[in-house]
């Protein structure tokens, strides 16, 4: 009896599936996975069997999971539902949270993550991609490079934050010594609008230009922002002050277009990206500026990446024209 008690045991353990969300589409089909984030447009599904999988929200019938997940139906605020139960009627779920469930709209849903300890709808990702080349010849040269990207947002409320440090050597000679950190703060006015403000500063050891400081403000417009990638365009207004080596100082302000743009193109493995920026100064110091970079990201684990991109200055129409173009391979973790 003893034994045959325990035989049924293992079969029943056996013939359950384990535990795992599950998400029904409008077609019939089920899915079985883990959500992992939705965001307006797109669910993200992380399964066994295809990877990370982007299902279309108006492709969902409903949808059930076991993982205590933030449902935000407005960008100020969310319920913290312990599980989400399939309603029978399609377009449909229930949050169940302790309390009475509560069945609400798929639509008028906006958000789904992982609440944070403090802040529940905080979510935080970012990189940092280190650069090394060696060159050995008639002239030998090290380059080292490293830049830092961030962004962390909740509610109505992102902050963006950038910096990098990039030194070079030739012939044991130091030629390029320099950094830059910089700080955006955009206030959402609505799904995709939102207001910036911005700080930038430059600080080079070796070039006539010295120190470089930028304040600037304007409107954005976020096109996406999702696991899979995010594009925003902002228009700024700039004031930049300039201090050279021989103590002379330089004051203007410029109109500037910025872009940030990566996506995922093979699932979750190989990303593209693009940032930078291209500005008009509104007094006579140069036709146009652009600072801008593009490159592809090879995931080799869940934080560890390896990269190759490309990056151009320019300064067209100012005494001292500058047009240089760098390119680099390098190891970067991310999160």
């Amino acid at each position: 009896m003893y034994v045959k008690s325990l035989l049924c045991l293992g079969l029943t353990l056996a013939t359950t599936p384990l535990l795992a969300d599950t998400v029904w589409l409008k077609n019939g089909d089920r899915l079985s996975g883990t959500i992992r984030f939705f965001d307006g447009a797109k669910l993200l599904l992380k399964t066994e069997y295809g990877g990370a999988i982007a299902l279309d929200w108006d492709q969902i019938a409903t949808l059930e999971s076991d993982q205590e997940l933030l449902i935000k139906e407005s960008a100020e605020g969310g319920e913290r539902a312990k599980s989400l139960h399939a309603s029978a009627e399609p377009g449909k779920v229930i949050l169940a949270n302790g309390e009475a469930p509560r069945t609400v709209e798929l639509a008028s849903i906006q958000q789904i993550l992982k609440p944070k300890p403090l802040v529940e709808d905080l979510t935080w990702k970012g990189n940092i991609d280190a650069g090394l080349d060696y060159k050995r010849g008639e002239a030998d040269s090290d380059d080292y490079d490293i830049d830092v990207k961030t962004q962390a947002r909740h509610g109505l409320w992102r902050h963006n934050a950038e910096g990098g440090y990039n030194r070079q050597y030739q012939d044991d000679l130091v030629s390029t010594d320099n950094w830059y950190a910089e700080y955006a703060l955009d206030r959402f006015l609505d799904e995709h609008w939102f207001w910036q403000g911005r700080l930038e500063y430059k600080h080079d050891q070796i070039e006539e230009l010295e120190r470089q400081r930028t304040v600037g403000t304007g409107p954005g417009y976020q096109f996406w922002d999702n696991e899979l990638g995010a594009f925003s365009v902002t228009g700024l207004l700039n004031r930049s002050d300039y201090q050279f080596d021989d103590g002379r100082k330089e004051s203007f302000y410029a109109l500037s277009t910025k872009w940030d743009y990566n996506r995922y193109v093979v699932g979750k493995t190989v990303e593209l990206f693009s940032s930078g920026e291209v500005g008009k100064p509104l007094a006579n110091v140069a036709d146009y500026t652009l600072d801008a970079e593009v490159g592809l990201r090879y995931k080799v684990t869940d934080w560890a990446s390896l990269n190759m991109k490309a990056e151009k200055d320019l300064v067209s129409g100012a005494d001292g024209e500058l047009d240089e173009t760098h390119y680099s391979l390098g190891f970067g973790v991310g999160w």
